[in-house]
């Protein structure tokens, strides 16, 4: 994929040096706490991954900073407003990418886009991405006159970034955006995004810990509400940097153990009356670190 022009790169500027604070965040449905005394800033510029199983409030938290919902308590402050009662300008400093696909209708590519930059330009943004610049930036200025419909997987989450990217937006919300894609398109759509959204605020919701390694510079991750662990993806290693695992054959067969000193354990196995053979050590790695945490403040018996 060619890159775009420093021109073509949005170059976003916050009022704040935060573009999220969280204070005390709570959500209650009934007797649940699905969100529980949340409390973290995010500085313009920062691309964050939010990881949790299901039902840990991921969906309810970015419901949430996109102002589509009230909490139940404590403060929020989205590129300094209230996202619940901000003004309609506010929304369009904002890009969302959704999981599911947006129903398009009969709307052909370029018309679309034509669409969503009229809309924001009736709520008082001035600095549009011309509609032809957006489409070449993304690569679908060969499409502009087919219908959204009929593209494949790949080329209809692309008009959806650029709809989401129209604005140039401070902060982009993107909601498990490479569900269903192959690793080839998935890629592109890393290498789109990085291309694109250099110099914004992004939160990347997303059960692929891959996705939130190579993606983004700080993981969030939520378990039963709370905020659970928050650091670099090296950082988040590092609570398991002390951790081995050992693998190896035995008359048995295949052994496997996690230890604090995997050369003494080496040491035991090589020195003993027992043969062992194909004998392997890896340290943790983030999906390790990300069970790790969630099965301990679940209560499970680490093994």
């Amino acid at each position: 994929m060619s890159s775009p022009t420093t021109a073509d790169t949005i170059d976003s500027v916050a009022t704040d040096s935060a573009a999220i604070r969280v204070d005390g965040l709570r959500m209650r449905y009934g007797t649940t706490d699905v969100l529980d005394d949340l409390t973290f800033d995010i500085p313009a510029g920062q691309k964050v991954a939010v990881l949790g199983p299901n039902g840990a409030g991921k969906s309810t938290l970015i419901e949430i900073l996109e102002g589509m919902r009230r909490p139940s308590g404590g403060q929020v402050s989205v590129l300094g407003h209230q996202p619940d009662s901000a003004p309609e300008q506010w929304r369009s400093r904002l890009g969302v990418v959704l999981q599911a696909w947006r129903d398009h209708g009969t709307w052909k590519v370029a018309d679309f886009l034509r669409y969503v930059s009229a809309a924001h330009r009736a709520a008082g943004v001035t600095d549009l991405w011309p509609v032809p610049e957006l489409l070449a930036a993304v690569e679908l200025d060969d499409r502009a006159g087919q219908q959204i419909r009929s593209l494949s997987g790949g080329q209809r989450r692309r008009v959806d970034v650029a709809a989401a990217l129209i604005s140039r937006p401070e902060l982009l919300f993107l909601d498990e955006p490479t569900t269903g894609f192959d690793p080839e398109i998935r890629q592109s759509f890393y290498e789109l995004i990085h291309n694109l959204a250099q110099s914004t605020t992004i939160i990347w919701a997303t059960h692929n810990l891959h996705e939130a390694e190579e993606m983004c510079e700080r993981i969030i991750i939520l378990n039963g509400g709370q905020v659970v662990a928050d650091g670099s993806p090296t950082e988040l290693r590092s609570t398991l940097a002390s951790t081995s695992t050992v693998t190896w054959m035995s008359p048995h067969g295949p052994q496997r153990r996690t230890v604090a000193d995997s050369d003494a354990l080496i040491r035991d196995l090589v020195t003993g009356s027992e043969h062992v053979w194909d004998m392997d050590v890896r340290r943790g790695n983030l999906e390790q670190v990300y069970l790790s945490i969630v099965r301990e403040d679940n209560g499970e018996v680490q093994r």
